[in-house]
């Protein structure tokens, strides 16, 4: 069946974006995979890009390869963050109010997957959920006056995943305590960020703040996301697929988020990505939202409970 979405039958491109020069993006997670393609297609159109990291050394090489592309005069740095650590959080987002005067865009792409057994954060959080949930919900609101003062968004970057397992937040055991399954937590983290983006798209409609909010997805796409910390189960699926060639690239994987980041004529009680067969690649453009995702009560549970988690009181 033929795409008739907004973007026709090509989908959104990069094709589509003007000049950047003067705008400025911020990424987590992106020394690799669709975080490193994502700069990479920002920075070929000008704009400056502040990568949010947890490994130096990658960070050095990522940086390298991107110069090595567009000189040295390409605007691409990285400020150590990692998402698991809430100290981490807090203190990389203090050097970014002090570095970065103006947010066009923060794109919260960093995550991990499919974790074989059950581990925790520092802070006592499951990792998943704390990596790809919490760590960006306490990320997004210690940077949200600098967005709101650009008159900027937020993209939030969720998995087709998020349908897989309880399709509802187990609030009586987020750590999964008594039933670690790592699909179904992982599925429960992307659920969460997005349940976390359309409550704040309500609050900033509230508050009047001139701020977006996307989601968005990157289809099956070629990264190191699913890692060796994977079980094997899940390794040799993600491989099967990968010799089936229904995995994509990570430069496609990256063009949702990218879109989300700079096109101005897109809805925001949406969800943006691949829209081939079950969305694993294919012209990018809006999917289905699931019902379940935009529960209200839940909305509202999550985010008491996550400010609470993080310590962290948003001032909307």
């Amino acid at each position: 069946m033929a795409n008739t979405g907004q973007f026709g039958a090509t989908g959104w491109t990069p094709k589509q974006i003007d000049s950047l020069k003067g705008k400025t993006y911020v990424i987590t997670g992106a020394n690799s995979g669709t975080g490193f393609q994502a700069s990479r297609l920002l920075l070929a159109k000008g704009a400056r890009v502040v990568m949010l990291n947890r490994n130096t050394s990658k960070s050095d090489i990522a940086i390298g390869q991107l110069k090595s592309e567009f000189g040295d005069t390409a605007q691409v740095s990285y400020i150590v963050m990692d998402l698991a650590v809430l100290s981490s959080v807090r203190h990389g987002a203090a050097q970014i109010l002090s570095l970065v005067p103006h947010i066009d865009a923060l794109i919260c792409n960093g995550a991990i997957a499919q974790i074989a057994k059950q581990q925790l954060t520092v802070d006592g959080f499951e990792s998943q959920l704390g990596v790809n949930h919490y760590g960006h919900f306490l990320l997004c609101g210690l940077l949200f006056d600098r967005i709101e003062q650009s008159q900027g968004r937020i993209v939030v970057v969720s998995s087709e995943g998020h349908k897989i397992g309880l399709r509802a937040i187990q609030f009586n055991d987020l750590n999964w305590d008594n039933n670690y399954h790592p699909n179904k937590v992982y599925s429960q983290s992307k659920l969460a960020q997005m349940m976390f983006a359309y409550e704040l798209q309500k609050k900033i409609a509230v508050s009047k703040k001139p701020v977006k909010v996307y989601v968005c997805h990157p289809g099956a796409s070629k990264t190191s996301l699913i890692r060796s910390s994977a079980n094997i189960a899940t390794r040799l699926s993600w491989s099967i697929m990968v010799k089936l060639g229904l995995a994509q690239s990570a430069e496609k994987g990256a063009y949702p988020e990218v879109m989300c980041a700079t096109e101005e004529n897109l809805k925001q009680r949406a969800y943006y990505g691949p829209t081939g067969m079950m969305n694993f690649s294919g012209p990018v453009d809006e999917c289905k939202l699931e019902s379940f995702v935009l529960d209200d009560d839940a909305l509202t549970k999550l985010w008491a409970v996550s400010e609470q988690a993080v310590a962290f009181n948003w001032s909307l």
